[in-house]
């Protein structure tokens, strides 16, 4: 067949980056759980060089040890506390609204993780690395809020015709990417960086255009969608958490249903194992490129949606926060997997919560909640780095991807 249907056969190299990718993608769980582990150890690390006590403790040392290791204990305990009591339960509040409160907002923050997660684990699976659930969301969140704050529609109506434009949105932005790996053999992951800064600067274009702008607002900003395109909050006023959280859930069944019982699924995950053979067997390389990368952009969309009818109301170039790559790790940590990716996002939305109460309670910089993302990054990316730290054997099926 032409090269103009298939993509080019894989050379070498490639074969040995898929290797890597299904290591990193098909880790243990304890390897996952550890790496976790090992980073909450070195972020409290972090956190006793950024206390203030535990330096004043630190100075007289010698003649008083044990000042230093109780402020040591203080200041972690304190820290992991904090974050605790602002990510899942606040036993100060006054009411048990305001003590539950913090979980509603750490499900918020996990929606888009969630949707994206999904998407992206789709594409691990079919061997694409893609990377760009960055500029898919902020695409899906542009052409849906526009939807929401110019068009006039009933309630309910109004929602429907603004998320399918969040879906379609994200959905080109990831179509970009898949026909052009199908027919040309374009690596997702050149094309997916250059699509996510193009979509990050067409918005800053189209903040300044009139049909875009906020009345009486000099800021890059867009008007408020209406109320009858927003997500209706499912707890009421008081929380945050809106109806964005079930259809995410929703979409983790869907995406398992897809990828585990159906016969397209079965197909995506013979051509992430081996294309070559995936072609022998009379499957389609080039469509099933197609389709991941389509069907990753429309769940990236989706979480555009969270942010733009959910949460923010209106757009702005940093709609999407760093929502596309955290979805990155939330994929990995999940090991694509719509359960991992699930429990892996609220993980995440849990740390992105909590840093408020760790500025406030702990009185510790807030950069502290990234790093320790980061570092789950780094562990997570590095399966057998965690396996020397914990004296782990290597898995057989490990030693054969990597032969």
């Amino acid at each position: 067949m032409s090269a103009t249907t298939e993509a080019p056969a894989t050379p070498e190299k490639d074969r040995d980056a898929r290797g890597m990718l299904k290591e990193i993608v098909e880790s243990q769980t304890l390897v996952v759980i550890l790496a976790i582990v090992a980073s909450l150890i070195l972020g409290s690390v972090l956190i006793v060089i950024a206390s203030a006590e535990v330096r004043e403790a630190a100075v007289y040392f010698f003649s008083r040890p044990g000042d230093t290791f109780a402020a040591i204990g203080d200041a972690v305990v304190g820290a992991y506390q904090a974050m605790f009591q602002g990510a899942v339960f606040n036993s100060n509040g006054n009411s048990f609204a305001a003590q539950i409160k913090p979980f509603t907002q750490t499900l918020t923050v996990a929606t888009p993780l969630i949707f994206a997660g999904l998407g992206l684990g789709i594409g691990f699976r079919a061997g694409l690395f893609n990377i760009g659930a960055q500029g898919q969301i902020v695409i899906g969140a542009t052409l849906g809020g526009f939807i929401g704050w110019t068009w006039e529609l009933p309630a309910g109506l109004h929602l429907l015709v603004a998320v399918i434009g969040c879906v379609v949105g994200g959905a080109l932005w990831g179509f970009i990417p898949g026909i052009l790996k199908a027919r040309t053999g374009a690596h997702e992951v050149i094309t997916t960086i250059m699509l996510n800064y193009i979509a990050l600067n067409l918005v800053a274009f189209l903040l300044t255009k009139d049909a875009f702008q906020r009345p009486g607002s000099d800021n890059p900003q867009s008007p408020l969608i209406h109320e009858t395109a927003e997500y209706p909050l499912i707890l009421g006023e008081q929380f945050p958490l809106h109806l964005g959280f079930l259809i995410a859930l929703a979409a983790a069944a869907g995406v398992w249903w897809l990828m585990e019982r159906s016969t397209l699924g079965f197909q995506f995950r013979a051509v992430g194992a081996n294309p070559s053979a995936a072609r022998t067997a009379g499957m389609s390389v080039a469509k099933a490129y197609i389709l991941v990368m389509t069907l990753a952009g429309a769940l990236a969309g989706l979480a555009g949606s969270a942010q733009i009818l959910g949460t923010e109301k209106s757009l702005t170039t940093d709609v999407a926060a760093s929502f596309g790559f955290d979805a990155i790790t939330v994929a990995l940590l999940g090991r694509s997997r719509p359960v991992g990716t699930v429990m892996a996002a609220i993980l995440f939305g849990g740390l992105r919560a909590s840093g408020p109460a760790l500025q406030v309670q702990a009185g510790l910089p807030v950069d502290i909640v990234l790093v320790i993302q980061s570092l789950i990054v780094l562990f997570i990316a590095a399966p057998p780095l965690v396996r020397f730290l914990f004296r782990l054997p290597t898995p057989t099926n490990v030693k054969e991807v990597a032969a």
